[in-house]
């Protein structure tokens, strides 16, 4: 299920019950989780280190999550971000897909529903980082190839 290295995940919400369900949930499934209450607590800790996911919620005190979800997207496109929210709207599910959620869950989450949208999304994230290694090996041995004939090298 994991790579060697663990995932890091960063729960984003300024619930401290929520924060700490979904760090319990999460480390249990094996992930490497912190938590930040507010927008710009989460700034800083993406500014400290990658994650390769985030959970957000929708609202924060000093911020939208949709706006958080902005920066971050544009600070770490990489990262996959899943927008979290008790007040539930069409609106606000294509706004927040549309700044750059990978997904979008409504509380309150079934552990089993947040562990398989949360697997899912990195999954896609390994798939992508993976196809993206394959283009470079496969760059490399073309370049390769083409020295060789360049200069008769066998």
């Amino acid at each position: 299920m994991l790579s060697e290295r663990k995932k890091q995940i960063l729960v984003i919400d300024d619930e401290d019950s929520i924060r700490k369900v979904f760090q319990w949930i999460l480390e249990g499934q094996g992930y490497e989780v912190e938590t930040a209450e507010t927008g710009m607590r989460a700034i800083e800790k993406f500014g400290e280190k990658f994650f390769n996911l985030a959970l957000l919620d929708i609202r924060l005190p000093d911020m939208e999550g949709t706006e958080l979800l902005t920066m971050l997207h544009k600070r770490s496109p990489k990262t996959m971000k899943i927008m979290v929210t008790g007040y539930p709207s069409q609106d606000n599910a294509i706004k927040s897909l549309n700044v750059g959620a990978d997904a979008y869950i409504v509380k309150p989450v079934e552990p089993t529903e947040l562990v398989k949208v949360v697997e899912a999304k990195l999954k896609e994230q390994e798939d992508a980082e993976g196809m993206s290694q394959e283009k470079i090996d496969d760059w490399i041995t073309l370049r390769l190839q083409k020295l060789e004939q360049k200069y008769e090298i066998h």
